[in-house]
């Protein structure tokens, strides 16, 4: 698998490849941009391994050697990007107007999540945010709520950075030991994909989950 997309990872485009992907999929969540990253952080592992060995028979051959995408910064443009999508979701949610607030009305998700994201920016705890992130759809779901609710950006930015920081570490983490301990091979990039999905099942099941109310005390 990951020799099909070789001449992409080891090339500075994968880069560019991953922001767009991370970027877009706020709109997209169909795009996979987890795996991609996944996939990108596989090779890092693998050519990491290989690299000094690989770079003299290539330059023995007279040809350019196989560059080895750099962990930190797929993790900063994953992260950097994640953070522009949803400010971009935010401000077109922001200046929406009725046509979406009537949207968001007809949903009964999104009006709960745009309800209980609300409750907790305005307490200071925004940690449903970094769960969203994990979540499929979670990030399209909070960023489009908060814009709709007009939450203040600073109520907001703060904790779409950590969720974007966090994503994408984990994302990179997952590639990087599962290419390092199983080796470049599909069996490696595919259990790390498994684990990045287990985390947004699990995101999901915590967002789903409905908020317990503190009963009633009883008369005296």
């Amino acid at each position: 698998m990951l020799e099909s997309v070789g001449s992409l990872t080891g090339s500075p485009w994968i880069y560019a490849v991953v922001a767009l992907s991370v970027l877009l999929d706020v709109f997209l969540p169909v795009l996979p941009s987890g795996v991609l990253v996944i996939t990108a952080a596989t090779a890092a592992a693998a050519g990491s391994t290989t690299a000094t060995a690989t770079a003299s028979v290539e330059a023995a051959a007279g040809r350019v050697p196989h560059e080895v995408p750099s962990l930190l910064v797929l993790v900063l443009c994953a992260a950097t990007a994640s953070v522009l999508g949803d400010l971009v979701a935010y401000r077109l949610a922001w200046r929406g107007g009725d046509r979406l607030d009537r949207a968001i009305a007809r949903s009964r998700k999104l009006t709960k999540a745009q309800e209980r994201l609300g409750t907790a920016l305005s307490r200071g705890g925004g940690a449903l945010v970094v769960i969203a992130r994990f979540a499929p759809a979670g990030r399209s779901v909070v960023s489009l709520g908060a814009g709709a609710a007009h939450r203040k950006v600073m109520e907001f930015l703060p904790w779409s950075a950590l969720a974007g920081v966090a994503w994408a570490g984990y994302s990179v983490g997952l590639g990087y030991f599962g290419g390092a301990w199983l080796g470049a091979s599909w069996i490696g990039a595919a259990i790390s994909v498994l684990a990045l999905f287990a985390a947004g099942a699990l995101a999901a099941y915590v967002m789903r989950r409905p908020r317990q109310t503190p009963a009633p005390e009883p008369a005296s």
